[in-house]
């Protein structure tokens, strides 16, 4: 099952989740320091991205375990407080900029494309304390950082991710508050965050399209997370519209105004309408793109999407008019009991395929770059993780049909994680990495799951061995 000839193979990680070194060399603090020093058990058992992986002292042995692979690519996201301590370019740390040129030479030697991403959900604290995402002026501030990091990198970075997942980091900090800064305003604030993060992407899409593709010629997009979602009942029609709802609350409502006309799904805008003023607001939560939308139209150069899991989907209609934005969908979201179930990760390859097709179809047949996927390994004491290799093999078929079938222009799949790292409000008990990291050792040794000796052979032969 040999893969189109120069299919890129990657494994991702995040600046926050792997460095470490959360104030070595002059890095300012990010809202995630801020968060995890708090305690409080926001983290499991309290756990902090302090040292994690150590990948800020020990990029060499990334290097070695990405090498051990053989990707063509590797996705990794800079730390904006260890480039610009206070977020802003009036003072840099020419320290940070020095740790990534370093990946950045590595990789290109070893022949290795960096797919590199400029926020990862690890906001300067001190952006934070004017706002954050709440404020429109991160909008400028995002901007003036993108930029200079074009500026500083892009002579040798093709491949540019603006922001990571807006989708989850909009609800999670937001809606649940279970991310920093930690405060839930449910129904309101994920969507005035959200709205800032779609001006922000496509500010700086243009700040690269006008000022540096002549030059660089490279490509900017975004990466936003979507699971697949099924019908409870594939014979109830309300069902099956509550699937066209899930989806476009949380796949289309960032890909259509950035993809197809700069402006949110008619369901998306129609729903949050007639829930605010069910409950009494003047005017709709969600807020309005005016003149915007011409800003925000057709501002990505590939479709990047992060694919972990299927659920099922019934309608729920919202009688009493109760706040919340799941609320405003009017869905029941849940897995199905048959399915094999990895903590928030229920093992269903085949809706990898399915999602595909959907964006293949919604948004003009798209060159795709899938820039995570991946399963947590069961039994972290042990190296032998055959079964959550089957999930991998599982997946790389479905890719193949979607590829060979469906006719879907993919062209890049980064597994996600190349190590073992802080898995967010998981801390260390959850582990995605192609590589087990013993968080006890002050060494951090990288030792290869069977996954990892897999996925090479995989990489090897551009493919799956045997016939389709």
């Amino acid at each position: 099952m040999a893969f189109p000839a120069g299919f890129g193979w990657g494994a991702a990680t995040s600046a926050y989740q792997v460095e470490g070194g959360w104030d070595a060399d002059g890095k300012g603090p990010c809202v995630w320091d801020t968060f995890t020093h708090q305690g409080g058990e926001r983290v499991f058992k309290n756990q902090t991205g302090d040292v994690a992986c150590g990948s800020y002292t020990l990029w060499e042995e990334d290097l070695k375990c990405i090498k051990q692979l053989g990707l063509t690519h590797y996705r990794f996201s800079l730390s904006w407080s260890r480039l610009l301590p206070d977020g802003t370019t009036g003072f840099i740390n020419q320290k940070g900029i020095d740790y990534y040129n370093k990946i950045i030479d590595d990789l290109l030697a070893n022949g290795v494309r960096p797919i590199v991403t400029l926020y990862h959900f690890d906001l300067p604290q001190a952006l934070e304390d004017q706002g954050g995402w709440l404020s429109e002026a991160i909008i400028e501030s995002f901007d003036k950082y993108a930029r200079f990091c074009f500026s500083t990198f892009g002579d040798r970075v093709k491949q540019w991710i603006t922001i990571n997942e807006p989708n989850i980091f909009a609800v999670m900090a937001y809606e649940f508050g279970v991310f920093p800064p930690g405060v839930s305003n449910v129904g309101t604030k994920a969507y005035q965050a959200a709205h800032n993060l779609i001006k922000a992407h496509a500010r700086s899409w243009h700040s690269y399209d006008s000022l540096f593709r002549k030059e660089q010629k490279g490509m900017v997009s975004l990466s936003i997370f979507a699971g697949w979602a099924e019908p409870a009942d594939p014979y109830s029609a309300s069902d099956q519209e509550a699937v066209k709802r899930a989806m476009a609350f949380q796949l289309d409502f960032f890909a259509k105004p950035i993809f197809i006309d700069g402006d949110y799904p008619e369901v998306v805008k129609s729903q949050v309408a007639l829930m605010s003023k069910k409950q009494g607001y003047s005017s709709s939560r969600l807020p309005e793109f005016t003149e915007e939308k011409r800003m925000i139209k057709g501002t990505a150069d590939f479709f990047a999407v992060q694919y972990y899991t299927t659920r099922l989907v019934k309608n729920q209609e919202n009688r009493k008019g109760e706040l919340g934005l799941l609320q405003d969908v009017e869905v029941e979201v849940f897995p199905d009991p048959s399915w094999i179930s990895l903590s928030w990760v229920c093992v269903v390859p085949w809706g990898i395929r399915k999602l595909l097709k959907y964006i293949k179809d919604t948004y003009n047949n798209p060159v795709i770059y899938i820039t995570e996927n991946g399963f947590p390994q069961g039994d972290p004491t042990s190296f032998d993780d055959t079964q959550r290799w089957e999930y991998f093999r599982q997946t790389f078929q479905e890719l193949f049909k979607a590829i060979q079938l469906d006719k879907v222009n993919l062209q890049v799949y980064c597994a996600w994680s190349l190590l073992d790292n802080f898995e967010w409000n998981q801390g260390y008990s959850s582990r995605f990495g192609l590589f087990h990291v013993d968080f006890e050792d002050p060494a951090r040794p990288r030792v290869p799951y069977t996954s990892a000796k897999e996925y090479a052979k995989i990489i090897r032969n551009n493919g799956l061995e045997g016939p389709p």
